[in-house]
């Protein structure tokens, strides 16, 4: 990039609301010690097609144009590096990438651990990676295994911070019991996690990662993450570009930055606001809205009596006298939200071609949400009145291979039996107050951002 226009670019950076940790090492003054820390070192870059600056330009193309030649190879998480593979465990192959002519290694493979022989290429990792905030989405353990597998080469990782899409200051959910650990979920956090891919990264080193990966791990295997062997307390060095002028209780449409579906099936920024509550549709046998243009936004199956959940969930509204308009909402604890009633037809995955009956979520009052507690009421509902058609999924899901795809994504099979039993979600949601305090203590420390 030659010098007026890269100085027209800084120039434009710095006026703009949120910078990323892209654009912060790539353009800004106040990063080039970080930029010269970089100079003459090989360079590997983890992302996906999310990873642009808000002129939607590729961090790969930067950064070969920032470090011209250091860049040796591309690493993408699940889904691919340009996004092609649209479901779950739809793993994508090792390929060359036809600009740069340097590889791009999948880590949603044959492994989801980098090896080796993919790290002797490179001295440095950099992280670009767009995360959606949640506990289940698989972005952040792949980050956690590259942690851990550059301390155990010596290599040195810089990740590149954006923004949590769905804020940073609610943090929801029960945490993950260690015995339900999986690829969905790796660590004892929260549902909502409310960090940023930097903080929660940083957070993984300091207090969960071991630093050192056995052979074992490192091929593929059909046990699940828990069984896994982890054997140094070794710690990576970590370096996070922070973003600047992000603050906490920003949603991702105040950043002013353009969305780029990190995932095929996260399309709009809403989608994503959805998602720590609709994903624990994947599994059960109702549709989340694959196969259709929004999905998680919209959920259903053949069987559903609309009308009959509508109900019920107004008539606890009014028992509860919860919410001061439930006119608008008829939900009891959805005051936040409207169900509209809706048909659809999914062109693949669940109920394909089949019409579904179900709902679509229209979130009125954002700062208010609760997507978790949200889907665990609407999913005791369609339980308490379609019992007889209603069915948890088997396995496989993610790689685990024996227990029940809802207890990994719940991260607690007692939760599960809570709900299938009809205990009062409002209790259910006070019983896990406790040690969500206790993370959030534990994650502010991690905390870069006001």
């Amino acid at each position: 990039m030659h010098d007026k226009a890269l100085s027209q670019v800084i120039k434009a950076v710095s006026q703009v609301k949120v910078v990323t940790g892209l654009e912060n090492l790539c353009f800004s003054q106040t990063a080039t010690m970080n930029r010269e820390k970089l100079k003459g070192k090989r360079l590997g870059l983890l992302a996906n097609p999310a990873s642009v600056d808000r002129y939607f330009r590729h961090a790969s193309n930067l950064i070969n144009d920032i470090f011209p030649d250091q860049l040796k190879a591309l690493f993408s998480p699940q889904h691919g590096f340009h996004a092609e593979k649209q479901d779950n465990m739809a793993e994508s192959d090792h390929t060359i990438d036809p600009s740069l002519k340097i590889p791009i290694f999948s880590l949603y493979s044959t492994t989801r651990i980098p090896t080796k022989e993919m790290f002797d290429l490179i001295d440095t990792l950099i992280i670009d990676i767009q995360d959606v905030g949640t506990r289940v989405y698989t972005f952040i353990y792949t980050i956690s295994y590259c942690i851990e597998t550059a301390a155990k080469y010596d290599k040195d990782v810089v990740i590149l911070d954006r923004p949590n899409p769905i804020g940073g200051v609610a943090v929801e959910g029960n945490i993950l019991r260690q015995e339900y650990s999986s690829f969905v979920g790796r660590f004892p956090i929260p549902m909502r996690h409310g960090m940023t891919v930097g903080e929660i990264a940083t957070l993984f080193n300091s207090e969960f990662t071991k630093g050192s990966i056995t052979q074992k791990d490192e091929q593929r295997t059909q046990q699940s993450v828990s069984e896994k062997s982890h054997i140094s307390e070794k710690k990576c060095d970590l370096t996070v570009i922070p973003m600047v002028g992000w603050k906490r209780d920003m949603l991702f449409p105040d950043t002013n930055l353009p969305w780029i579906a990190p995932s095929p099936n996260l399309p709009t920024p809403i989608s994503a606001l959805v998602y720590p509550g609709q994903v624990i549709w994947e599994g059960t046998n109702i549709s989340e809205g694959r196969g259709t243009t929004q999905p998680f936004e919209i959920f259903g199956a053949p069987f559903i009596n609309s009308k009959k959940i509508l109900d019920s969930l107004s008539n606890q509204t009014i028992k509860s006298d919860i919410s001061s308009n439930p006119s608008r909402s008829g939900t009891k604890n959805l005051h936040s939200v409207v169900l509209r009633p809706i048909a659809f037809q999914p062109t693949s995955g669940k109920w394909q071609e089949q019409v579904c009956r179900g709902f679509q979520i229209h979130v009125v009052e954002p700062e208010l949400f609760k997507p978790y507690k949200t889907s665990l009421i609407l999913i005791q509902q369609i339980i308490r009145h379609h019992a007889d058609q209603f069915r948890w999924k088997e396995p496989p899901y993610e790689y685990e291979y024996v227990k029940m795809p809802i207890d990994l994504i719940l991260g607690d099979r007692e939760l599960r039996e809570a709900v299938e039993n009809l205990e009062d979600i409002d209790t259910i949601e006070a019983s896990w107050q406790h040690d969500l305090e206790k993370f959030k203590q534990m994650s502010r420390k991690f905390y870069l951002y006001d």
